[in-house]
């Protein structure tokens, strides 16, 4: 059926609408564009963008308009904007020179180098000679960034033909020489620059360089202080004085410097950094991590492609998150950073990052090249050691750490070792090293809140506020520790316990929004919803981009019962994110295949992969869209690249293992499994799903083997029990099942180990008889156990006693009235009934509410054919068969339609194939409607 999705517009309206586009009031447009052109002149650039867009609606082919809205982006570092509106003004034919160098610029700033050297408005030929003399220098810059000096060069001389010489061209030649370590060359363009300009800042600045990058450092400070004098508003020679003072010591004259660039440039990310380690010098916890924040607050909202050939800006905001924990955040920029400058101290840190995700072979690679230039790097020994041990090399980690330990025995080796261990999912051996690190050196900051989170994520929560309660006392003034105190006593049910070590957060640092979002959970569980909800919109009115914030409210929302304002917000969260900032789109994700929405999931799914393609998590969350959505084979693709990326944390490869056989992929959960055991031989979950997979490949010893494994690690437990059921149905034990399955139910009575020895004595009983009383029993102490009034139905159902699985039915739908699964059987339980009419009712509600279901679609087209309602039972009836063509009893069902239709050879088409099957509910009424057809 072809759906008209748009309504075709007459061509005499189109023409109206052009009409009045033409009547656009152009006076009105350029009185927007005077005023927006003096507020862009008196340094008013919001004022003036906002005049100039009242302007384009007035009239959107004033060219003035685009050239002016596109120079006030760019000075508000919005350049991707500022190159639609300068590529406009080209395609409405205003002349290249005026557009060429802001565009150059806007290209640059976007790390879009490469783009200079292809656009035909940007080619310097032709162009008047200061437009093409600055063109010739960005693309000099241009080059440079790209790794080409010799072009830079050749750009930079052809530039200094054109005359008049002047200082520019000399000083795009300082930095040049520099990259390239020839210094007496960088000396004498800077001197040439100074010839020009004696008193020009930038050249005075260019020619500190110099000496500072060799080392000579009194006279580097020197000339810095003759920029400044020179300039006192020359951000870059304060930036580099400051920094200067800090590498000298001088911590009070580094303060005073920063500082007053501060009051310059309030959002300059390197004077912010520079505080916040001057700050953490000094022990002021809340003022440098405040201090990082405000980098990252600076630098993150700016995508990662304009910075790529930018290492200072790099290096600082990786440099920013890594100290705030942001390991994944940290990730990309650190990546970038690496490429600029390789095996760096930045190779630690890098490789620390792949280690969180855990990427453990491309944390190995990083090691093992900054090693190979840096081989007594202690430090870096034991991180190589922890990434051996996490991958089985157990031998291989020995040396090196054996190696590590004579360079030095200090505990922050411990804490890196434990931290290590952590991220390569060695729980056991993390906690170990971390109590010996906190043991050893109270200070040991990190490895107390390492050790506190592992407690947490044990479930040792006395444990964790113990630490977390250490933590406190030697560092009574830092909001981390409260903070780490904060979660654990909220991890151990201390919610007011735990508001209290939030609020002493915030008092210690009022800013800091980890805190704010602290008190905000808390009130949520509390049930506090206003509040929260007034603490939550203040935090995002503060920031509209915190994506915690935006988050939490999402949770909110949850809590209070409204799932399309979740959905809003996590969307809204995952919009604002980073690159690498991947928590909201999990979330939405997972929020939308809960909520049944399957091509929505997908394409939010899509969007996830694009922003971490490489990330296991990532990966695992795209399959789970893609079963959602059907696509076996492309779930299976991509479980089997999450398996190679995963390294050898058992957690994730078991996850990934058991979607692997939602995917039908038995061979690909073998093999995660299978390294998830070599790395963690006893992991109850791996080898649980390792003992199902076992037994799907035929192998009932080793699945046996595996089931007794985890009843020897966990008897109170009855995981392993309904293992071992599970080897005896596989080999036709049915008595040794039932056993199995009661010893389970005795250990943990629980709904689900009492359905489990329901079906069990179902196959033993065809009556159902022991299956109704053990429901019936149950029921009598948990009359709300919706799962078991159904489990009771379905026993009656197949029993016979169709009216009262109807009452059971019934009865579960009073607890639950939108229950597909008890609504579908219901009307099952109704058709045998012969009540056809109630069972169409029935059957349709329960389609409303699962419309996709091939199996409540055919329950409600096999009602409507025997309610004598032929149209919609065929088209229901059509639908579940394309949905599910391997179903005998639907293709019986659409057979029967057919067949009453008068479609007979259509009929006999679909009963032949439903009787390929030797064994389905309806085999007997099939064949007896197969001699009707004969």
């Amino acid at each position: 059926m072809t759906i008209r999705r748009w309504l075709a517009v007459p061509t005499a309206a189109v023409l109206a609408l052009g009409a009045t586009f033409a009547q656009a009031d152009s006076a009105q447009a350029s009185r927007y564009y005077e005023d927006a052109l003096k507020r862009f002149e008196r340094k008013d650039v919001d004022g003036a963008i906002l005049q100039l867009k009242n302007a384009l609606q007035q009239d959107a082919r004033m060219l003035t308009v685009h050239v002016l809205l596109g120079k006030a982006l760019l000075s508000r570092s919005e350049a991707a904007a500022a190159e639609i509106e300068f590529n406009e003004a080209l395609s409405q034919g205003i002349n290249r020179a005026e557009v060429a160098l802001p565009l150059a610029q806007a290209l640059v700033a976007q790390g879009k180098q490469a783009e200079v050297f292809k656009l035909p408005a940007l080619v310097p030929e032709g162009l008047p000679d200061d437009v093409r003399k600055a063109v010739l220098l960005v693309r000099a810059a241009a080059y440079a960034d790209m790794g080409d000096p010799a072009r830079a060069q050749t750009q930079i001389d052809a530039a200094r033909a054109i005359p008049p010489d002047n200082a520019d061209t000399w000083l795009a030649e300082v930095p040049l020489r520099l990259r390239a370590r020839q210094f007496d060359k960088a000396a004498l363009a800077a001197d040439q620059a100074l010839k020009f300009q004696p008193a020009n800042a930038e050249a005075l600045y260019q020619r500190a360089t110099v000496p500072h990058v060799q080392g000579r450092l009194d006279e580097a400070l020197k000339g810095y202080e003759r920029a400044i004098a020179a300039d006192p508003r020359h951000i870059d020679a304060q930036l580099a004085r400051a920094g200067l003072l800090l590498d000298m010591n001088r911590d009070a004259d580094a303060l005073a410097q920063v500082q007053a660039l501060l009051k310059l440039a309030p959002t300059e990310p390197r004077a912010l950094y520079l505080n916040a380690v001057l700050a953490e010098r000094r022990g002021d916890a809340a003022t440098a991590r405040a201090g990082l924040k405000a980098v990252t607050e600076q630098l993150d909202p700016v995508p990662i492609e304009f910075i790529r050939f930018r290492p200072q800006a790099l290096m600082l905001n990786g440099l920013a998150h890594y100290g705030l924990g942001q390991m994944e955040k940290a990730k990309p920029y650190l990546e970038y950073a690496q490429r600029q400058t390789p095996n760096s101290p930045m190779s630690k840190l890098l490789a620390q990052v792949y280690v969180a995700e855990p990427n453990l072979e491309r944390a190995g690679e990083v090691l093992e090249a900054y090693l190979k230039a840096f081989p007594g790097d202690g430090q870096a020994l034991v991180m190589m050691a922890s990434l051996q041990m996490a991958q089985g090399r157990h031998a291989r980690a020995a040396s090196l750490m054996q190696e590590a330990l004579r360079t030095r025995d200090a505990p922050e080796f411990h804490t890196a070792l434990g931290i290590s261990l952590m991220r390569g999912g060695q729980s056991g051996g993390a906690v170990a090293e971390l109590e010996k690190a906190f043991q050893r050196d109270p200070r040991q900051n990190y490895a107390g809140m390492a050790l506190a989170t592992l407690y947490l994520r044990g479930g040792q929560t006395a444990k964790a506020v113990s630490v977390a309660e250490r933590l406190v006392k030697q560092n009574a003034k830092n909001p981390s520790a409260w903070l780490m105190l904060g979660l654990a006593r909220r991890g151990a049910k201390d919610l007011n316990g735990a508001r209290e070590a939030y609020q002493q957060a915030a008092q210690l640092d009022p800013s800091l929004v980890d805190a704010k979002l602290g008190l905000a959970r808390i009130e949520i569980a509390q049930r506090q919803f206003d509040a929260a909800q007034a603490r939550l919109d203040a935090l995002i009115k503060a920031d509209e981009h915190n994506v915690d914030a935006l988050y939490e409210m999402a949770l909110l929302n949850e809590a209070r019962g409204k799932p399309a304002e979740v959905q809003r917000w996590l969307a809204k969260a995952a919009d604002m994110s980073g690159p690498r900032n991947t928590r909201a789109d999990l979330a939405l994700v997972a929020w939308l295949l809960k909520r049944d929405q399957p091509g929505p999931a997908l394409e939010a799914a899509k969007k996830l992969l694009a922003k971490a393609p490489d990330d296991p998590q990532t990966m695992t969350t795209y399959a789970r869209a893609q079963l959602a959505n059907r696509d076996l084979a492309g779930a299976r693709a991509t479980l089997a690249n999450a398996t190679r990326r995963s390294g050898f944390g058992p957690d994730p490869l078991t996850q990934i293992a058991a979607l692997q056989l939602d995917a039908r992929d038995t061979a690909g959960a073998a093999y995660s499994l299978d390294k998830a055991l070599q790395a963690a031989p006893q992991h109850v979950g791996a080898l649980s799903l390792a003992s199902t997979v076992a037994l799907q490949q035929g192998n009932s010893a080793q699945a046996e083997k595996q089931a007794r494994m985890v009843v020897q690690l966990q008897p109170t437990q009855a995981a392993g029990y309904l293992l071992l059921a599970d080897v005896a149905q596989a080999r036709n034990q049915p008595a040794q099942a039932v056993e199995a399955l009661r010893k389970a139910h005795d250990l943990q009575p629980t709904t689900g180990s009492l359905l489990a020895l329901m079906r069990a004595l179902g196959r033993q009983d065809p009556t159902g008889r022991g299956a109704q009383d053990l429901a019936d029993r149950w029921l009598k102490t948990r009359p709300q156990d919706l799962a078991v009034w159904k489990a009771l139905g379905d026993a009656q159902a197949r029993a016979g006693a169709y009216p009262a699985a109807r009452r059971s039915y019934e009865t579960a739908l009073k607890l639950k009235a939108d229950d597909v699964e008890a609504l579908n059987n219901l009307a099952n339980a109704l058709i045998r009934q012969g009540d056809a009419a109630a069972a169409a009712q029935t059957a349709e509600k329960a389609l409303a509410l699962d419309p996709r279901n091939a199996a409540v679609i055919d329950t409600a087209g096999w009602a409507q054919h025997l309610a004598g309602n032929a149209d919609r039972a065929l088209q229901l009836l059509r639908d579940a068969r394309l949905r599910e063509p391997g179903s005998p009893d639907i293709r019986y069902h659409l057979a029967a339609a057919l067949a009453k239709a008068g479609r007979k050879a259509e009929a006999r088409e679909e009963l032949d194939a439903a009787l390929r099957s030797k064994s389905f509910d309806s085999l007997k009424e099939a064949a007896a409607l197969g001699q009707t057809l004969r």
